[in-house]
């Protein structure tokens, strides 16, 4: 599928959406486990999505759009939600990434972006060149990428408990 602007805030809006109905309100056995070291709890990954909206998507983009290949992005620091997120419930990270999701959204929306700006580049400190469209498309599948992250390491929560079954559940491969 081609980037279309529409079709990838379909997907963008209803992230906080998904993640609401999925980890609001639920047991803490659910939202801290994670799969081992350097893995995410789904906690994490909350957190790890508003580190995201904070200092890359919009920010790259704004590069991109400003500077081109002449600013390079600042690296990314996936873990720094270990950091940003103490002391928070998830409730209220929940509630964060909602809020700033909202706000990234409304500005994608109000740009008025052409085929030639979704083509200009930016530098990515590890890739290399990258396009606005990249950059975008990648947005969007980096959230699908944490719904299925989140739902499997929530689904390993019962591995032990299903007996025979597991073998034919491919979100619990190991």
């Amino acid at each position: 599928m081609k980037f279309d602007r529409k079709k990838a805030v379909e997907i963008l809006e209803r992230t906080p959406l998904v993640l609401n109905s999925l980890l609001r309100e639920v047991s803490e056995e659910w939202v801290i486990n994670n799969e081992g070291a350097d893995t995410f709890s789904p906690y994490d990954v909350v957190g790890h999505l508003i580190h995201g909206e904070k200092t890359d998507w919009v920010v790259r983009a704004k590069i991109i759009l400003e500077y081109g290949v002449n600013k390079p992005f600042d690296p990314y620091d996936r873990f720094a939600q270990f950091e940003e997120s103490k002391g928070k419930s998830l409730e209220q990270l929940l509630d964060e990434f909602e809020a700033i999701r909202k706000e990234n959204v409304a500005w994608l929306q109000a740009i008025e972006l052409t085929e030639t700006d979704l083509e200009r580049k930016g530098m990515h400190p590890v890739l290399g060149e990258v396009t606005l469209r990249n950059l975008l498309s990648t947005w969007v599948v980096h959230d699908l990428t944490h719904i299925a992250q989140i739902t499997r390491v929530m689904s390993k929560q019962y591995v032990e408990e299903m007996g025979p079954w597991p073998q034919f559940f491919r979100i619990l491969s190991f």
